[in-house]
């Protein structure tokens, strides 16, 4: 399996940060346009359970485990109506989706918490098809963290909601031979699938070309980060975009580096 390792280069960051005296409270700025792109390494990993096919993630600080009544997989049941989405995707996520739905099927908004992405990229866009067709609101919650595959899952929600201070992370795909969205035609069906799949989930054709497109601006080994405000015009439907957040506009800050790490 090939994929990439956590950001070893933040994670050092954060220490030479803290070594430094970073002040104990977070100093907030005014939300602007930022974008980061950060380099990661890849790794080789042998695990003997390793599922096939191309996967995508971006790996994170994890964010605190989170509780629930009944776990599938990736998938926590919160309550009877709140089910949350802490880890990755693979080939056995839509099965675990379809359990989780079958024991619980008053559940209507999938809390996207700590999402890095996916192993199956197929598997990934089937599980985003049961989310649709299930009408599930995706909301990402103001630490919440949603990465490469997993922001097609939250595009799934029936209506997306996203609190102030959510962070995004998308990159390119890669495939098992090595090869990304750049090295296929723009009319093959490598891209045409995901095209095909924003689609589906409520983009015009404009919307979701230039959104594969941004998607697709790095290449599988970094990641392009995005705010809660930056990724609300792709989230939002056509009229809604102009709207702003429901929570109100968010603001960017520097991390507390006093307080725990969640």
């Amino acid at each position: 399996m090939r994929g990439i390792s956590a950001f070893f280069a933040l994670g050092l960051a954060f220490a030479l940060a803290a070594f430094a005296g970073v002040p104990a409270h977070a100093q907030s700025i005014s939300a602007e346009t930022v974008v980061q792109t950060v380099t990661v390494e890849e790794w080789t990993e042998d695990v003997a359970d390793a599922p096939s096919g191309s996967d995508r993630m971006v790996p994170g600080i994890p964010l605190e485990q989170v509780a629930g009544i009944a776990t599938y997989g990736p998938f926590r049941v919160i309550d009877a109506t709140h089910a949350g989405l802490v880890g990755i995707t693979d080939e056995n996520s839509p099965r675990q989706f379809a359990a989780m739905l079958r024991d619980y099927p008053a559940l209507a908004t999938l809390e996207m918490i700590e999402c890095p992405g996916t192993f199956d990229d197929l598997a990934n866009l089937a599980l985003g098809r049961m989310i649709r067709h299930a009408g599930l609101v995706t909301h990402v919650p103001a630490e919440g963290s949603v990465r490469s595959g997993a922001v097609e899952l939250f595009l799934a929600g029936k209506a997306r909601r996203i609190d102030a201070g959510a962070t995004f992370a998308v990159h390119s795909w890669e495939d098992d031979s090595g090869m990304e969205a750049a090295d296929y035609s723009a009319s093959a069906p490598e891209n045409r699938k995901y095209l095909a799949y924003y689609r589906e989930m409520g983009m015009s054709e404009q919307k979701a070309a230039a959104f594969y497109a941004m998607t697709n601006s790095v290449p599988f080994a970094q990641a392009r980060w995005l705010s809660a405000e930056e990724m609300l015009p792709w989230a939002a439907a056509e009229d809604e975009a102009r709207d702003g957040l429901a929570q109100g506009t968010p603001t960017l800050a520097y991390l507390d580096l006093s307080a725990p790490l969640h």
